[in-house]
């Protein structure tokens, strides 16, 4: 998982944060648009609880979580309800987001995506 922002451009409803999970069997991805990075425990609380809960999807529970160094990821409450649950938790060695690669290469995807849509669609710019 990895966070985005802050992005320049906020989008109507306040948000300058984008969170970014991606299953790395499937390559299944949700996307999670934050006002503030504080956001993320609770986004990804409630992304593991709707794991979890799912009956038909081939991913029964959350084995390891792998993200950078951001403050966001790495504190208490993250790793006390990492704990909880038995999620094994990685962190990629600083300034280094080759170890990270599936999900910075989605981020750039997602981007340059939302860009594209945005000017073929003749979008005013403060959009």
């Amino acid at each position: 998982m990895d966070l985005i922002g802050p992005i320049q451009t906020e989008s109507l409803g306040g948000r300058r944060y984008i969170l970014v999970v991606v299953d790395d069997f499937s390559r299944f991805t949700w996307t999670y648009f934050l006002r503030e990075k504080s956001e993320a425990f609770e986004k990804f609380k409630m992304l593991c609880v709707k794991i979890q809960n799912e009956k038909t999807s081939h991913i029964k529970s959350i084995k390891k979580i792998r993200s950078d160094h951001g403050k966001e990821f790495e504190n208490a409450k993250f790793e006390n309800f990492c704990n909880s649950l038995g999620i094994s938790y990685e962190f990629s060695a600083p300034r280094t987001p080759q170890q990270n690669s599936v999900v910075e290469r989605k981020d750039r995807v997602l981007q340059e995506m939302a860009r594209v849509m945005l000017l073929s669609n003749k979008v005013p710019r403060n959009l």
